[in-house]
């Protein structure tokens, strides 16, 4: 929506052995803190005596929830899922949690990352006899646990058993009929954390998620480690942890809320340093005034600010009350769009030499047509400043970046897209900056899509 690169999900988990929670509220108030990692379709599982219920359909958690579905799924175990869908992975069939039986009980996935080679491992499963009813990489993690549980003593080991057989991003949150487990890939692509509320253990994509149910924030969850926690306990495993990690550095650029702090590292500051890092490259008189682009430019922009003395104001007014709805039926009105979602402020705006802060840019007619707003709001000079390096190469592991043939920077040079976007200067952050921007991480990140460096092997581009 609105040209801007989506994440694919978020998760959420809650175990509360003392049963003095409402486990299904707390993981439809944690959903709500995540709804920005996906808005097509979501849903909650939830262990009631050890039968799994689920509840999950396409839209936001207001459409989708009601008081009597909320009311209807009681338990002590749940967990949670908000979605964003690719085009091959469209339909109420793919939507999450995942919930089958087998022989010994049932069991729940939510899921967020993507396989690398999913296509493949499904057409070996499925010549060794297996049967897939979604297009979902949750389905084939579920089956794969299950096939490997019937060999060992618990879930969790099934689930270690096979993590070398997964190749990519997968952070995840499992449910069965008396257990919680959480696991990170070995290469910790996607965040994923543990909190606690009261004697409650909690999962979640996000710490601003813990955060808003009352929670407290524990620690991250290590690279390929998996935690299992049941009515005596939490107990840790971390046989697959100790590789070289590529957490997603887009995580901190654009995909997490500014409140949620990511292996050690605060989203807020992280978007502030990337604007400091874009200010220092710049003249110190380029500009009457710096705004940001809602809402993660926002952050970018009081960095550079901070840096060139340059005073931030606020340029651009977001309407947060377009419904997801109103969108779809106006999908090709992409310039009506962005000026019913951002509305340029002439009385800041007026006579003034403007630099823009924004996150990215894909295909370059989102902010083609918002330079012509605030132009036309009566800037003289719009300096387009963004705050990640041109995206050049698609992604394997769970960010809907497209081919290269629809990223404006495959196409064209920086000149060439200044012109076409119709600003008098245009910056991006250097590849090197980009360390600065994570500092305080404790992990090392992913830069495929800016760089081509990929962690691991991946297919050919179709």
């Amino acid at each position: 929506m609105f040209g801007k690169i989506h994440e694919e999900c978020g998760v959420f988990g809650i175990f509360d052995p003392a049963k003095k929670i409402n486990v299904t509220q707390t993981t439809y108030s944690g959903l709500y803190a995540l709804q920005h990692r996906g808005q097509q379709s979501c849903g909650i599982a939830v262990n009631n005596n050890g039968m799994i219920y689920n509840h999950n359909d396409e839209g936001l958690l207001n459409e989708v929830f009601n008081e009597m579905i909320l009311n209807y799924l009681k338990g002590n175990i749940a967990i949670g899922h908000v979605r964003y869908a690719n085009s091959e992975n469209k339909g109420r069939e793919n939507n999450l949690p995942y919930v089958s039986k087998y022989t010994k009980g049932q069991i729940a996935v939510s899921y967020n990352g993507s396989l690398v080679g999913a296509n493949e491992i499904r057409s070996n499963l499925e010549d060794s006899g297996a049967m897939f009813h979604t297009n979902s990489d949750a389905e084939i993690i579920a089956y794969m646990v299950s096939r490997e549980r019937l060999k060992t003593v618990s879930t969790e080991q099934a689930l270690i058993n096979i993590m070398d057989r997964l190749t990519g991003a997968y952070s995840l949150v499992i449910m069965t009929p008396n257990k919680l487990i959480a696991a990170r890939d070995p290469k910790g692509f996607r965040p994923l954390c543990m909190g606690s509320l009261g004697d409650a253990v909690i999962f979640a994509s996000e710490s601003c998620a813990i955060d808003a149910v009352g929670g407290k924030f524990i620690r991250d969850i290590q690279p390929g480690e998996v935690v299992a926690v049941t009515k005596d306990g939490v107990e840790s495993f971390v046989e697959k942890c100790g590789q070289k990690t590529t957490s997603c550095i887009f995580e901190h650029i654009y995909f997490a809320r500014p409140d949620s702090v990511i292996d050690g590292q605060s989203v807020h500051f992280a978007r502030q340093e990337a604007g400091k890092c874009l200010a220092k490259r710049d003249k110190k008189n380029i500009a009457d005034i710096v705004i940001g682009v809602p809402d993660s430019g926002i952050d970018a922009a009081l960095g550079y600010a901070a840096e060139s003395g340059i005073p931030y104001g606020i340029g651009l007014n977001k309407n947060r009350y377009i419904g997801r709805t109103f969108i779809q039926t106006a999908q090709g009105e992409r310039e009506n769009l962005v000026r019913l979602k951002l509305n340029p402020m002439p009385s800041v705006l007026k006579g003034k030499r403007v630099v823009v802060v924004d996150d990215s840019i894909v295909r370059g007619t989102t902010c083609a047509h918002l330079i012509e707003l605030i132009r036309h709001a009566g800037a003289t000079e719009v300096h387009f400043r963004i705050s990640s390096p041109p995206f050049l190469n698609p992604c394997y592991f769970g960010t809907d970046i497209a081919s290269r043939d629809k990223l404006i920077a495959c196409r064209l040079t920086l000149e060439e897209i200044r012109k076409e976007i119709g600003a008098d200067s245009l910056a991006y952050l250097e590849i090197e900056d980009l360390k600065q921007v994570v500092k305080d991480s404790n992990i090392e990140y992913c830069d495929a899509c800016f760089t081509g460096n990929y962690p691991v092997k991946v297919p050919g581009e179709n």
